[in-house]
């Protein structure tokens, strides 16, 4: 592709997705069974409005049935699929109509939750519609054809993917709202994180922990003993998971995060990355002075460049009234932003792994979480 998105001043090439790449292989494939005659191009429609024209690559005829493959490219996203090539075998049938079946490397649902049935090959309802509507377009009428796909590595590059995490076993996912891969895309990183929720939901948790990332998550579940299969791992996205814990009829959610991260909940900001806020020492010097720190002592943490060096400060000056203010108005902020519907209790750790605060709602959740922590 030749297409591209411009990312913080800088330009990244768009890829396609491996939904449109099993689109593109089952076309050919058909195609050159109805036909024939090999080729050296296909080209497809995607939901995105964008039209794809990629290489054909390992054709091969056989008595009853052609078996191709699409080079899957992610641009310049750092996406684990890029350069697996997604096969396509095509073979007529007695009974009219399309059949999709799933080999090597394609995953198999095990856990409900996602958008597939649990047993079924891990094709997305979208990807699914792309294969039927462009092999609809090359076979003729009356014809029946069944197509088999698969992608050789799939397996062992799904072991680097949330596939395990999610409940798709054996391979990678048939994935692509869209046809279209966006490098650095928000919108498919918070696809990924929904779908965890969704996995969770799906088990019958109804009381789960939200961590920022990896140090959150290894807090929870090496100090506060919690169960692993609770945790998600939200990024940046507070705000966008806050909604969709109100949308799977989350209970209660208990918030384990650093200071970097929960200083800016605290003062209702529900994107955390810190390109779209970053007050996190105008916060802190506030909560400081309201906690009677003087002026001079104010200024020192309000000029300092990392949470952890105004941390120590705030320490120094006995001011750790400031971290019961962060977790209480960080669980009243996350309360108020779903309407009180979700029980909401924060929970602040040190970069050390050393415990901050946490307010009473956290003690409450955790009792119902079983935690064996004190």
């Amino acid at each position: 592709m030749q297409d591209y998105v411009v990312v913080n001043g800088r330009k990244f090439r768009k890829g396609y997705t491996t939904g449109s790449c099993a689109a593109a292989a089952a076309k050919a494939a058909v195609a050159m069974l109805v036909s024939g005659n090999p080729l050296e191009n296909i080209s497809i429609d995607t939901p995105a409005g964008t039209r794809l024209n990629l290489a054909v690559n390992d054709v091969m005829f056989y008595e009853h049935s052609v078996r191709c493959s699409i080079v899957k490219d992610g641009g310049d996203d750092p996406d684990i699929t890029s350069g697996l090539k997604v096969f396509a075998g095509a073979a007529f049938t007695s009974e009219e109509g399309i059949r999709i079946t799933a080999g090597e490397g394609i995953g198999t649902v095990t856990l409900p939750g996602l958008k597939v049935e649990v047993g079924k090959p891990a094709i997305n309802p979208v990807p699914m519609q792309m294969i039927l509507k462009e092999v609809q377009e090359v076979l003729p009428g009356g014809k029946g054809v069944e197509i088999v796909l698969s992608v050789p590595g799939g397996g062992e590059a799904a072991k680097k993917t949330y596939n395990p995490r999610l409940g798709v076993i054996g391979g990678i996912s048939i994935l692509g709202t869209s046809g279209i891969v966006t490098p650095m895309s928000e919108e498919a990183w918070k696809e990924s994180v929904e779908l965890e929720l969704s996995i969770t939901a799906a088990r019958g948790y109804k009381d789960i922990v939200y961590t920022f990332g990896n140090y959150g998550e290894s807090f929870a579940i090496n100090t506060m003993a919690l169960d692993k299969n609770r945790i998600i791992k939200i990024s940046n996205f507070v705000g966008f998971m806050l909604d969709k814990a109100m949308d799977y009829g989350v209970n209660s959610i208990l918030l384990v995060g650093h200071l970097g991260k929960l200083v800016k909940v605290a003062a209702g900001i529900f994107h955390t990355h810190s390109r779209v806020a970053d007050a996190r020492m105008e916060i802190l010097a506030a909560y400081s002075a309201l906690e009677g720190a003087p002026g001079d002592v104010v200024a020192e943490i309000y000029k300092c460049t990392t949470t952890e060096a105004a941390a120590a400060i705030i320490k120094r000056y006995g001011l750790t009234g400031v971290f019961d203010r962060i977790v209480n108005n960080s669980s009243v902020r996350c309360g108020e932003y779903m309407f009180n519907r979700v029980k909401t209790g924060t929970v602040l750790f040190n970069e050390d792994n050393t415990l901050l605060a946490m307010d009473t709602n956290a003690v409450e959740i955790l009792r119902t979480l079983g935690s064996r922590y004190k």
